[in-house]
């Protein structure tokens, strides 16, 4: 986690970002995307501010679900084009705000990382469910962004488009991964294929959101998801099942999850929140779950292989 002062929690008040806010409420953090005079376009600036944000959560105990969303009318109009025909040349485009300078002493294998695939592979590592509330133009890495995110939903007044192809360019933020195990093949290539852009309710038929709200009825929707998180389940229970979940899409047989689900279970059986799970079930009260996802994660986790860009 970055030591800048303005990483610190709060106890619930903003943290002074440029091109997000962070808040803290009833153990819910609402991570926003604020370029609303840009409709929230994605900069570097934004990428280390929310991979920093995503840092700060997964330490802070008191937050037990995130949701993402967007200032104004937009949730996120994709990567800001205002660098011209340069946008996506990284040889020559100015130094970005994470410190890759062109023709500097970083790293080439670095330097050619894409932005978009940074963020989500933080996200993806995240010990707290994300929850996106797309409260509007979503399109480029502003949908790929919420690939790795858990549960997505959209308003009525959202717009999604992948629309690379009619940029030139291919799906980045490592979406060529996510997209094809959140909605399936077919449909992944038929929205990548055309760069065409949708309504939410195609995004509902296609399975890329659950639900579709109207506009003020979003954040509180997906509120009431994330409370029911917070309020009802062991913050190490939760952790261990999003990375099972994820980390086994891969898997190529049913063993590979029976052999984290026996360690898991044998693991997690011996600490304090599954005595209190079923000592509260019997007695007929609302479990008080104390474990922290950010120091009791079983012994064994991670148990996936580091990876590396190279």
């Amino acid at each position: 986690m970055s030591e800048a002062p303005w990483c610190e929690p709060t106890n619930g008040a903003p943290v002074a970002y440029e091109t997000i806010s962070l808040e803290v409420d009833d153990n819910i953090a609402t991570l926003t995307l604020n370029r609303p005079d840009r409709l929230n376009a994605f900069t570097s600036k934004m990428m280390a501010e929310m991979i920093d944000a995503i840092d700060t959560t997964d330490a802070d105990d008191d937050v037990r679900a995130v949701i993402i969303t967007g200032a104004g009318r937009g949730f996120c109009a994709g990567a800001d084009l205002s660098e011209g025909a340069n946008t996506f040349d990284y040889d020559n485009r100015p130094g970005n705000a994470d410190g890759i300078e062109p023709g500097g002493e970083t790293d080439d294998l670095e330097m050619m990382r894409d932005g978009g695939g940074r963020l989500t592979l933080r996200l993806f590592e995240s010990r707290k469910p994300l929850i996106a509330a797309i409260n509007g133009p979503a399109v480029g890495v502003g949908v790929t962004m919420t690939l790795p995110m858990d549960i997505r939903m959209a308003s009525t007044r959202a717009k999604i488009g992948f629309v690379f192809a009619r940029r030139g360019i291919v799906p980045e933020a490592c979406s060529s991964w996510f997209l094809t195990r959140v909605v399936g093949l077919s449909k992944a290539l038929e929205w990548t294929f055309s760069g065409r852009v949708f309504d939410a309710e195609e995004a509902l038929a296609g399975g890329l959101v659950r639900s579709v709200h109207e506009p003020d009825d979003l954040l509180p929707a997906a509120r009431e998801i994330a409370s029911e998180i917070a309020r009802n389940t062991s913050a190490v229970s939760v952790a261990m099942t999003r990375h099972m979940m994820w980390k086994l899409l891969g898997a190529d047989h049913p063993m590979e999850a029976h052999k984290i689900d026996s360690r898991a279970i044998r693991s997690l059986g011996q600490g304090a929140d599954a005595k209190e799970g079923v000592v509260s079930f019997l007695e007929k009260r609302q479990a008080e779950f104390t474990m922290s996802a950010a120091t009791d994660m079983p012994d064994f986790y991670p148990w996936w292989d580091e990876r590396e860009f190279s």
